[in-house]
């Protein structure tokens, strides 16, 4: 067996752990300083990267054509359902949109997570990782707390890995996804609160049975497998994009952007780090509302650990309720050091966003999706995408996942007793109504 394939190292005394078994064997805390934050450190460089992305498209099945980077040490130990295989595609309507209504000459590249194999969201990259690791690791009990997409992707990775889940989700998770994870065989706790009581109880919980927990956007299980949507960038796109946009909850997308960076760096395929420009519906706003704040105050000390607590969040999307946001420390400086921002979109555009993006691609798509679209679309108002810059959107989840939102997306039928009721229809003229509500 490969035993120093990578090592994990505490973000901040810089004690290493040789591996997950190690690392799990103290709960995920450093003895040392008592940092729960551990990142994996390889031994060897990544130049061996280029070889890979001279593979052809059809000869990716998943995150694990890039193993030889990941921290598993035996690769008959993967659990996959193809998940990371998923294209990052031009939308030339989003270019001529950009075009048409500000003037602006941008690439625009959507990134697929519907199209993953597991549970069609952006979660199933961290949920392999993490059920390969703990099959390798023996561990058969595993808590996680989620507002919905983390708790469906776990549920059913942890389940072909043989581990048990016990699944702690707020009041107002999707019933879609409780439905899906009991489907597994794994245990949900519907929390009469919102996701930080969800939260609290999950780690009470662990603590009692001595289970292990999911880490949150720091575990290096979550921030090692999503990674590796920076590699593929740069296989299919020839380049990483100026500007990277995604709705926000907890942020392990930029963090593991930062890391694979961090990786790369010194290869050929060191970059500067995309400018962020993170999203987040208007009904639960944190760290927009805290970014806005520092940037109108001029960033003054301590202006990263200053952030609101919205409490039983009124957002209708679920996945994005993050009212706590425990990680607007590390998002904070990331976005800033990237010249980024962290915006807002109004709530009730987000029907018409999802109905505008599927007359034009026939993609429906999810509601934090269509937050991220609606981002995109802010950020090209606020004059935040520059002219000539290309612009990678990582959409979140299809609508698979969300049945009564894509109810909601019901526009133009009409309730019918005789043929006298039933007019012809010009499916064009839709176009310009609905770019009319998006605004």
């Amino acid at each position: 067996m490969q035993t120093n394939k990578f090592s994990l190292k505490c973000t901040n005394c810089g004690r290493e752990f040789q591996d997950f078994e190690a690392w799990f064997s103290v709960n995920q805390v450093c003895p040392t300083c008592g940092a729960k934050h551990v990142e994996a450190v390889y031994p060897v460089d990544f130049t061996g990267l280029e070889k890979l992305m001279e593979t052809p498209d059809c000869e990716i099945d998943s995150l694990w054509h890039y193993f030889d980077y990941l921290p598993l040490k035996l690769r008959e130990n993967i659990v996959s359902f193809k998940e990371g295989a998923i294209p990052a595609e031009r939308w030339h309507f989003l270019e001529k949109y950009a075009k048409d209504k500000y003037g602006l000459n941008n690439e625009v590249w959507v990134y697929r997570n519907d199209k993953n194999g597991g549970t069609g969201t952006f979660k199933d990259t961290a949920a392999s990782l993490a059920a390969s690791v703990l099959k390798e690791s023996g561990i058969k009990n595993y808590v996680v707390a989620s507002t919905g997409n983390t708790a469906t992707s776990f549920a059913k990775y942890l389940a072909m890995a043989g581990v048990n889940a016990y699944i702690f989700m707020p009041v107002d998770a999707l019933k879609a996804s409780e439905s899906e994870i009991n489907t597994y065989g794994q245990k949900v706790f519907r929390v009469q609160g919102d996701y930080a009581k969800a939260k609290e109880l999950a780690a009470a919980f662990a603590k009692k049975h001595n289970f292990l927990m999911t880490g949150g956007n720091v575990d290096p299980l979550r921030v090692e497998a999503k990674k590796t949507m920076v590699f593929e960038w740069f296989r299919q796109m020839g380049k990483l994009p100026d500007v990277y946009v995604q709705a926000l909850s907890g942020g392990t997308g930029p963090i593991a952007i930062d890391k694979a960076l961090k990786d790369v760096q010194g290869t050929m395929f060191e970059k500067p780090m995309p400018r962020q420009i993170l999203v987040q519906p208007d009904k639960c706003p944190p760290m927009a509302i805290a970014w806005q704040h520092a940037v109108e105050n001029d960033f003054p000390e301590g202006w990263n650990r200053d952030f609101p607590v919205i409490e039983n969040p009124p957002t209708s999307v679920p996945t994005l309720a993050t009212g706590k946001p425990g990680t607007y420390p590390i998002i904070s400086e990331l976005v800033r050091r990237t010249n980024g921002s962290i915006i807002q979109m109004k709530e009730e555009k987000m029907h018409d966003i999802a109905r505008w993006i599927a007359y034009e691609t026939k993609i429906p798509m999810g509601p934090a999706s269509a937050v991220c679209m609606g981002g995109f679309l802010n950020a090209l108002k606020q004059g935040l995408i520059k002219d000539g810059e290309s612009v990678l959107v990582n959409t979140g989840e299809g609508v698979s996942r969300a049945p009564k939102f894509m109810e909601e997306l019901i526009y133009i039928t009409d309730n019918v007793t005789s043929l006298d009721d039933c007019n012809i229809h010009d499916r064009e003229a839709l176009r310009e109504d609905l770019l009319d509500k998006i605004g």
